[in-house]
C-alpha cells in the first residue's frame, strides 16, 4: 500500500508515514459505510453509542499530554494551546452525550380540528446516513471530534479525511473510539492519494451529509458537485473585524486582541485581523499590540514556553511574507515584526493603516498579522468592516452600552463579541460563517441536529 509522509512544520522533521488510499480503498469504504446504514439491524443502539462516547472521553483525558504533544508536533500549535485543545475535545465528546440524552423528538398537536380528531403524532430522530467529513489542519484533534463524534452519537457511519498535514491526530482519535468499543467499520479514515479521489469520495451518491472545514474555494466547489439530496455544512474563514471605540479599556483589551490575532500564528478562521480604531487611540493601540507581540516567544511548538509556532507550510509562509511586504510598500506602517525567522516562522506583525486595496485588507491572511486602521467616523469603520464577501465572527470594544449595541446591530457576522476577541468560542455555541464564510451551522448540538432526520408517526385510533 502507498504511504504519505507526515513532517513537522517547525523543522521539516519526519514524523511517520500514513497509508494513502487509492480509488479501490475509497470505494470499499463507501460500500461498507452505506451497507451499514441500509441494514437497520446493524445500527448501534443509543445506549451503546453513549457508552462508547463516555469511554472515549475518559481515554482522551488519560492521554491528554501525549495527544497534545503529538498535535503540537504535526500541526504547529504551541503545546500550551494544544493542551487546551485536547481538554476541549474531551469536553466536546461529553457534550455529544448530553445532547443525545436530552433529545427525544416532539409531540405534534392532533385533535385540534375535525381532520385531526382520533389521531396522535410524535417524532423521533434517526441517523441521516453516511457522513463524509473533510477536516483542516489547524485544530487537528478537536476538529475531528467536532465532525466525527456527532456522527457516532447519532449513529451515522462516518468516513473522515483529515488534512494531509495533520492526519496522525485523526488516526489517534479514531483508534480511541475503537478502543472504547466502536466497531471499526463505523468510522473509517482515508487519506486519498490525490484530489480526484477525494472529490469522488465527497460527491458519491451514497453520501448523505458532507462536513467540510477548510478553504472557501475548495468547499464551495465541492458543494456544487454534491449528489442530489446530500446535505452539507461548510466552515471557511473570514478576515475578522473589530470596532475599537475611543472609550475602550486599553489595558484590558490589549492582551485579548494580541491573543486573538496571534494565537496559533494567526491560523484560526476567526483570528483578529482587522482592528478599526478611533483615530485618537489607534496609534497607541498599535504600539501596545506591538509591545506584547515582541515579547512573545516564537519557535518550537513542542516546548512549554513557546507562544507562537510555525506556519503550516513554507509556501504559506512565503505568501504571508509577500502580503506584508505589499502592505508596507503600499504605505502601511510596520509597527513591529514582518521578519522571516526561518522557513516556517514569521515574527508576529502589527501593521498600522494598510491601504484598503492590498491583500491584508481584502482577504484572510491566516498568519500572525494584526492590522490596525484609524477611523474618524464609526459608520465609515463599520462600512469598511462589512465590505468584504466574507463574514464570520466580529467584535466591538467599548465601555458604552449604546456603542456596543450600535456595533452589534450594524456589524455583519454571525456572532459579535463585546469586549472580547473575535476568536472566542465554546463548542456548544452555534459557529457559522455568513456569505462566503460558510454554509450551515457548526457547534456540537447543531451538528448533531444536522446529522439526523426527524421522523414522524401519525396514529389513528378510535380509542384516542
Amino acid at each position: 500500500m502507498a504511504e504519505k509522509a507526515v513532517t513537522a512544520p517547525f523543522d521539516g522533521a519526519f514524523i511517520q508515514n500514513v497509508p494513502a488510499a487509492d480509488a479501490n480503498t475509497v470505494e470499499k469504504a463507501l460500500a461498507t459505510a452505506y451497507g451499514l446504514y441500509r441494514d437497520r439491524s446493524s445500527w448501534i443502539p443509543k445506549h451503546k453509542r453513549l457508552e462508547i462516547l463516555r469511554k472515549t472521553a475518559e481515554i482522551i483525558k488519560e492521554r491528554r499530554e501525549d495527544l497534545a504533544l503529538q498535535a503540537a508536533r504535526e500541526g504547529g500549535k504551541p503545546l500550551p494551546d494544544s493542551l487546551v485543545e485536547i481538554d476541549r475535545a474531551a469536553d466536546g465528546v461529553e457534550n455529544c452525550i448530553e445532547v443525545i440524552r436530552a433529545e427525544g423528538g416532539n409531540v405534534i398537536p392532533m385533535g385540534v380540528n375535525a381532520a385531526s380528531v382520533g389521531r396522535m403524532a410524535f417524532t423521533q430522530f434517526e441517523p441521516i446516513g453516511v457522513v463524509v467529513a473533510v477536516s483542516a489542519f489547524n485544530h487537528p484533534f478537536n476538529l475531528i471530534v467536532h465532525q466525527v463524534a456527532p456522527a457516532v452519537a447519532t449513529g451515522c457511519p462516518v468516513i473522515v479525511k483529515p488534512a494531509e498535514a495533520t492526519p496522525i491526530s485523526c488516526f489517534n482519535f479514531v483508534d480511541i473510539l475503537r478502543e472504547a468499543g466502536l466497531p471499526e467499520e463505523w468510522c473509517q479514515v482515508v487519506v486519498p492519494e490525490n484530489r480526484e479521489i477525494s472529490t469522488s469520495l465527497v460527491t458519491d451518491a451514497r453520501v448523505a451529509f458532507f462536513s467540510f472545514i477548510g478553504s472557501g474555494k475548495v468547499g464551495w466547489s465541492l458543494r456544487s458537485q454534491l449528489a442530489p439530496g446530500a446535505r452539507c455544512a461548510l466552515e471557511h474563514g473570514g478576515a475578522a473585524p473589530v470596532i475599537y471605540a475611543k472609550d475602550a479599556d486599553m489595558a484590558a483589551s490589549l492582551p485579548l486582541l494580541a491573543k486573538g490575532g496571534l494565537y496559533h500564528a494567526g491560523q484560526v478562521c476567526v483570528s483578529v485581523q482587522r482592528v478599526f480604531a478611533d483615530a485618537t487611540v489607534a496609534g497607541d493601540l498599535a504600539d501596545g499590540l506591538a509591545e506584547l507581540a515582541l515579547k512573545m516567544k516564537v519557535g518550537d511548538p513542542t516546548l512549554p514556553d513557546t507562544e507562537v509556532g510555525p506556519i503550516i507550510k513554507k509556501s504559506e509562509a512565503d505568501r504571508i511574507e509577500e502580503w506584508i511586504k505589499e502592505a508596507v510598500d503600499g504605505g502601511a506602517k510596520l509597527v513591529c515584526g514582518g521578519e522571516r525567522l526561518s522557513d516556517s516562522l514569521i515574527q508576529p506583525t502589527i501593521l498600522l493603516n494598510p491601504p484598503p486595496d492590498v491583500r491584508v485588507s481584502q482577504m484572510e491572511i491566516f498568519g500572525p498579522v494584526i492590522c490596525v486602521y484609524s477611523y474618524d467616523n464609526m459608520d465609515d469603520a463599520l462600512a469598511q468592516a462589512n465590505s468584504l464577501p466574507v463574514a464570520f465572527q466580529a467584535a466591538v470594544f467599548t465601555q458604552n452600552l449604546d456603542t456596543a449595541l450600535y456595533a452589534y446591530k450594524h456589524l455583519d457576522g454571525t456572532a459579535i463579541m463585546v469586549n472580547d476577541h473575535t476568536a472566542f468560542r465554546v463548542d456548544w455555541m452555534p459557529f457559522a460563517g455568513a456569505r462566503q464564510s460558510g454554509h450551515g451551522v457548526g457547534g456540537i448540538p447543531f451538528t448533531i441536529h444536522e446529522m439526523q432526520t426527524e421522523k414522524m408517526m401519525v396514529m389513528r385510533s378510535s380509542a384516542i
